[in-house]
Order: structure tokens, then sequence, then C-alpha cells
């Protein structure tokens, strides 16, 4: 499942501040990786260009699987 979206980093962000782990970071500012509860893999995809690359998504690593 993948879901377009504003701001990827905005939304990774508010995520993360609400307990979501990004086990794939936007590093591109294109595209990240999160898991449901329930172990569903959503790809979070950033609408028309990618955002510039910027901290702290660059230097994140990966973590669990997606």
């Amino acid at each position: 499942m993948a879901y377009r979206v504003d701001d990827i980093y905005a939304l990774c962000e508010k995520l993360q501040a609400n307990g979501v782990t990004i086990n794939h970071p936007p590093w591109d500012g294109h595209m990240a990786f999160i898991k449901t509860p329930d172990g569903i893999s959503i790809e979070l995809l950033q609408k028309g260009d990618a955002l510039p690359v910027r901290e702290p998504w660059a230097s994140m690593e990966n973590v669990g699987s997606w």
C-alpha cells in the first residue's frame, strides 16, 4: 500500500512524534516506509518532485523491515 503525501518530512516528523517507527527514512526527500502495528508495510511518496535532502532524515539508518 502506498500514499502520496504533500510533505514527506512533515508527515514523518508527525508520525515519529506519535510513536510510529520510520522503518526507511525519507533520505532522498521522496520515499519512506512505515509499518502498521499489525505488520502491514506502508510506502509514503512525496507528491511531485522530491524535496531537497535534509537532516536528520538523510543520516538516519533503516530499522526493522518494510
